[in-house]
């Protein structure tokens, strides 16, 4: 894969520079749903005021996100250049310094002093990377919502045609460019009543370590969380669903109801494979739901028969959708925005 490198540098450049500088449109309408009752078919049912500022939200958006810009993060996550991005690394630390650069360019405060969180259950140097936008009310500002995924991979793995390099681009350089770019879009906005968290977590393939450590520092600060909303392996479609991504732990909370009520649509859905390899305890929202016991979630689009590479030298850029990536974006910013904004805690665990 070494003839990859002057295009990945070419791509890194146009990445970067692209990144500095904010995307046009026109000034977003900052009325929000609210999720009041439901209807015949028990699918929470929003007020036709809210409905109308959600949808007047959502036709701005909806070409936030491109392939092009997705592309350029993702190609630079994943590429041979970081070596897998094995926890502790010096591929690891190259991602690190790139997502910071992100994070500064598009006005997001270091959380803590700087905006990394060193762990403290890992023998080498390890840290999140952890962002922060205050929010606008006063009262709401208070509250809290996390916006994270992993950007650790396993480094190498069985070579391949002299291949070992594990570049993880759907797991999980996919989730991390959903949340930059999510950071990107309230980075320019501002539009975020509730004050929001966005957190890249190293130590997830050593064993949840960067969200443990996270989440027990949070809990011990006193931290006031609303929810904690993971993005995993959301590089590919999925196919012959009558939704759009699922998220686990579906049946323990209203949180799928919830965002298909603002996204007007089936936006998620149950997989039920999700329940039988029991996932809500497999990725970062696990750590946050047992310091906090609020809904903590994972998005996903990985169904065990849409990708074939986990873990393996084959999970490259290549066969990622930079389409589906850009498109999950701009379908699930509305329902964040909605999410944050909302006047009182409508998401809950059953």
């Amino acid at each position: 894969m070494t003839n990859k490198n002057q295009f990945m540098k070419n791509i890194i450049g146009l990445a970067i520079l692209a990144l500095a500088f904010g995307c046009g449109g026109a000034k977003i309408n900052q009325s929000v749903g609210l999720a009041n009752g439901t209807n015949d078919s028990g699918v929470i049912a929003m007020n036709t005021a809210a409905a109308q500022g959600s949808a007047e939200v959502s036709a701005v958006i909806s070409g936030f996100s491109t392939e092009k810009r997705v592309g350029g993060i993702i190609s630079y996550l994943a590429s041979d250049e970081l070596q897998g991005r094995e926890t502790g690394s010096e591929g690891i630390e190259m991602a690190a310094e790139y997502i910071e650069t992100i994070f500064k360019s598009n006005g997001i405060s270091p959380y803590f002093k700087t905006y990394r969180d060193t762990l403290t259950n890992f023998e080498k140097m390890a840290y999140n990377l952890v962002g922060f936008i205050e929010g606008s009310d006063q009262n709401l500002k208070n509250e809290y919502v996390i916006i994270g995924a992993h950007y650790d991979h396993i480094g190498t793995a069985d070579p391949i045609a002299n291949d070992s390099i594990a570049n993880g681009a759907n797991d999980n350089a996919s989730g991390t460019t959903a949340v930059l770019e999510f950071a990107r879009y309230f980075g320019k906005y501002r539009n975020n009543k509730r004050s929001v968290i966005f957190a890249l977590f190293s130590g997830e393939e050593k064993g949840l370590l960067g969200s443990k450590h996270l989440a027990k520092k949070l809990k011990d600060q006193n931290l006031d969380l609303y929810a904690m909303l993971n993005f995993e392996m959301v590089g590919v479609p999925l196919v012959g669903k009558d939704y759009f991504m699922y998220v686990t732990g579906y049946e323990e909370s209203n949180l799928a109801d919830i965002c298909n009520t603002y996204a007007r649509e089936k936006l998620v859905g149950f997989l039920p494979t999700a329940k039988e390899y029991n996932l809500f305890k497999r990725s970062d929202n696990y750590p946050f739901h047992l310091e906090f016991g609020v809904p903590s979630q994972t998005f996903c689009t990985f169904d065990f028969t849409n990708f074939d590479h986990y873990h393996k030298v084959g999970d490259e850029v290549s066969i990622m959708d930079f389409d589906h990536m850009a498109l999950l974006v701009n379908k699930t910013l509305p329902v964040l925005e909605d999410i944050i904004n909302a006047p009182v805690r409508e998401l809950e665990y059953k």
